[in-house]
């Protein structure tokens, strides 16, 4: 998967559309340049799976008030 594609993954995780992004080990470098290029990057959380594969949820920080 290329960086391009990671970051519409990435974004329709974060609007909500998807319920998880899966990377797998060999595509993890383009995952990072998309993952980078998030302010909230910090709101994607992954788990680590088998094989070297990560699923990615995203849980947004509290709005402040």
């Amino acid at each position: 998967m290329t960086q391009e594609e990671f970051a519409k993954k990435l974004q329709e995780l974060k609007d909500g559309n998807i319920a998880e992004v899966i990377v797998e080990q060999a595509d993890f470098m383009e995952f990072r340049k998309a993952w980078l290029s998030f302010s909230d990057r910090s709101s994607f959380v992954g788990k680590a799976g088998l094989s070297g594969t990560i699923h990615y949820k995203y849980f947004p920080a509290e709005q402040e008030k």
